[in-house]
């Protein structure tokens, strides 16, 4: 199969492929400039940003605003002509900061989950910047299309579908999981039925994807992301008709990932049956490795946060089994006993540190 590059709004990149925002820490600068460099776009992820910023614990949103532009400016000294962008979740508080913090740092794109990016584009204005929500459903790719074309009259410069076996938060109940087969438990037989049956939403997303663009006159790209680990699964999502792919597992045991070494080794040696659902603080299911933290948690043990830093909105530290912000700074750390270790459903599969280099050419189908 023969891929063409991926343009977005008024930016192309060579190689048609997105590497995913990980948080906390995981994709920074490094990350993020070492993808672009290779003719991918690059992703930052601004959850929790500064926690390295030494005075993240008391002045925890502008260690945040800061630490924002400091590692785009490491991406772009990597990358001087790349793409470079940032996920921003809606969950995140002070989202519309957040927005106008990566447009003032020079960001090409914002990629934007975690609850739907509604008022995305009146935070982004007229800066220029490419706007891309992510979708898990037909029905939710349906109700940003419509509001963004309602209020804004516009569409998206990029739409993301994001899958039942990517890594994190995910965009389905359990149940869901379970019908897509996406869930641990499942069988060989039933994990392939299911993922048929999401094949099917993929197409029937690019269905409301394709009234829009006949609307607006314009094309509006799609990656597809969520489980993608070798070039046969890109193969798949570009037959289904992506634009382009986003993967972020794959890039966590490289080189230039940004995270502690003993994060990118916990990978390495996880089996398949080490990566589980769990339970998020803030009631949504994500994948993660099972270690010491997730079975206290899991046995129903209530960790006490240290600090509440204020980072979601729908988050009440009186009642909450974890921090979720205190679990993932460890496991960015490499405190991986007393972290979340969110990951893909094939995590399991790294069996090494690579390159990006290796990881881009390992996946991507020969491009036009």
């Amino acid at each position: 199969m023969k891929v063409q590059s991926l343009k977005i709004g008024d930016i192309e990149a060579k190689v048609p492929l997105i590497q995913g925002g990980m948080g906390v820490g995981i994709s920074l600068g490094h990350l993020a400039g070492s993808v672009a460099k290779e003719g991918g776009i690059g992703i930052i992820s601004a959850a929790q940003i500064g926690y390295k910023e030494p005075d993240f614990d008391t002045n925890t949103l502008e260690a945040n605003l800061r630490a924002v532009k400091k590692e785009y400016e490491k991406a772009r000294k990597i990358a001087p002509k790349g793409i470079i962008g940032f996920n921003i979740m809606v969950a995140m508080q002070h989202y519309e900061k957040y927005v106008r913090a990566a447009i003032a740092a020079g960001a090409d794109l914002i990629i934007s989950g975690a609850g739907l990016p509604t008022e995305l584009p009146k935070y982004a204005m007229d800066s220029g910047v490419n706007l891309a929500p992510i979708v898990s459903s037909e029905k939710s790719a349906k109700v940003i299309l419509k509001y963004w074309d309602k209020k804004y009259k516009r569409i998206p410069d990029l739409l993301v579908i994001e899958g039942p076996l990517a890594g994190g938060h995910l965009g389905f109940s359990k149940e869901e999981l379970k019908e897509y087969g996406a869930d641990p438990s499942a069988g060989t037989s039933e994990c392939e039925e299911g993922l048929n049956k999401y094949d099917n939403e993929i197409r029937a997303i690019f269905s409301t994807v394709r009234e829009y663009e006949d609307k607006y006159g314009k094309k509006i790209p799609v990656a597809v992301a969520g489980g993608i680990e070798n070039r046969e699964q890109a193969a798949h999502a570009f037959s289904l008709g992506a634009d382009a792919i986003q993967v972020a597992t794959r890039f966590v045991t490289t080189e230039e990932c940004d995270a502690d070494i003993r994060y990118k080794e916990s990978y390495l040696k996880a089996e398949k049956e080490d990566i589980v659902i769990v339970k998020s603080p803030v009631g949504m299911p994500g994948r993660a490795i099972i270690n010491s933290f997730m079975k206290k948690v899991m046995s129903g043990e209530r960790i006490l946060p240290v600090k509440c830093r204020k980072c979601l909105h729908k988050c009440n530290p009186a009642e909450i089994p974890y921090c979720i912000t205190e679990a993932l700074i460890h496991a960015a750390k490499g405190e991986v006993e007393e972290a979340l270790l969110f990951c893909g459903a094939y995590a399991y599969k790294a069996k090494r540190i690579e390159t990006v280099k290796e990881v881009i050419d390992s996946l991507m189908p020969e491009i036009v």
